[in-house]
């Protein structure tokens, strides 16, 4: 009888390492869509930051020859003065907004990164909780054999015992 109590508790542990472990491949299923959405991050803000470099490219061209044409256009000097401070304070604007996209970038990296090691420890996790909740399962259903050979064998140990062949005997 506490044979039998002890495998059912067992077996009750076995369904609560199932539980944990379903619980393990949630938190699993929400850190991919998580890490999903971080790498779109990521792509997103690459391609901010390569349309913005492309940016910055053209607005230095711009300022250079904003600059080579006041140079060479002394009859148009202040038409010209005014193209490149116009042009510069577009380069600084640009570079700016590229600083900006880079740190942006810089930190859904960072996130992506953690989220990934996030990721990589859960998967570990939810691999030993099924691990355990495997074992725990033929632990229990051994446990439960057993409960049952040792009472099938105590039923005839009971049944052939010397006392009762002695009353089979007296009758």
């Amino acid at each position: 009888m506490v044979k039998t109590q002890l495998a059912e508790k067992a077996l009750q542990a076995a369904k609560a390492a199932e539980a944990a472990l379903a619980g393990k491949q949630a938190v699993v299923e929400q850190l991919q869509q998580e890490v999903k959405e971080a790498e779109a991050v990521v792509a997103e803000n690459t391609a901010a930051v390569h349309q913005q470099q492309t940016a910055v490219n053209a607005a230095i061209q711009a300022a250079q020859q904003a600059t080579a044409e006041h140079k060479l256009l002394s009859q148009a000097v202040q038409l010209s003065a005014q193209l490149e401070k116009a042009a510069h304070c577009v380069l600084e604007k640009v570079k700016y907004g590229l600083q900006e996209k880079c740190h942006n970038l810089s930190e859904a990296r960072s996130r992506l990164a953690h989220l990934q090691h996030k990721l990589q420890c859960a998967c570990a996790e939810c691999a030993a909780t099924k691990q355990a909740a495997h074992t725990a399962c033929e632990a229990a259903r051994a446990a439960c054999g057993n409960a049952r050979r040792r009472k099938r064998t105590l039923k005839i140990t009971q049944s052939n015992s010397p006392q009762k062949r002695q009353a089979k005997v007296g009758r």
